[in-house]
C-alpha cells in the first residue's frame, strides 16, 4: 500500500521557466524601446526587476516537487520526505511502528519506532490528517 502526498502546485517548474523567458523578452523589449528614446534608467531597473523575479521563481521551483511518500511493505513501513530535492528516508519495523494522530489542528501525524520519529501530513488538510493516521494504522494491522 502506498500513500503519496504532494504539494498542490498550479505551475510546474518547466512552465515557470517559459513564463520567465516570456517576461524577460517583453520587459527587456519595452525597456530597450524607452532606452532608445533617451530614458537611460529604464533598462537597469528592468534588469533589476527580472533578477528579483528570477530569485522568487527559483525559490518556488525548488519546492514545487516537495512531497511525502509512505509505503507499507511486507515487514516495514517506509517514509520518504522530499524537500528541495533532498530525500530523507526512514524505515520502521512493521510490528513496532506507532502512528500518532494529531490532537491539534496544527500538528502533524507522528510515526515512531525503533528509536526514530518522523512527522508526515504537511501536504494534507488538517481535518484529513486523523483519517490518514487511522488508515495507516488499519493497514499496519492488516485490516
Amino acid at each position: 500500500m502506498v500513500w503519496s502526498l504532494k504539494r498542490n502546485c498550479s505551475v510546474t517548474p518547466a512552465q515557470l521557466g517559459w513564463l520567465y523567458a516570456s517576461m524577460c523578452v517583453v520587459s527587456l523589449g519595452v525597456a530597450g524601446f524607452f532606452w532608445s528614446l533617451g530614458a537611460t534608467l529604464v533598462l537597469p531597473f528592468a534588469a533589476l526587476e527580472l533578477v528579483v523575479v528570477a530569485a522568487a521563481f527559483l525559490a518556488y521551483a525548488r519546492h514545487a516537487t516537495d512531497g511525502e511518500r509512505i509505503r507499507l511493505l511486507q515487514k516495514q513501513l517506509v517514509v520518504e520526505l522530499e524537500t528541495a530535492g533532498q530525500v530523507k528516508r526512514c524505515e520502521f519495523a512493521r510490528e513496532w511502528v506507532q502512528v500518532e494522530a494529531p490532537t491539534d489542528s496544527d500538528q502533524m501525524i507522528e510515526v515512531r519506532g525503533g528509536g526514530q520519529s518522523v512527522q508526515v501530513g504537511r501536504f494534507l488538510r488538517a481535518d484529513l490528517r486523523p483519517l490518514l493516521a487511522r488508515e495507516i494504522r488499519q493497514a499496519l494491522r492488516g485490516a
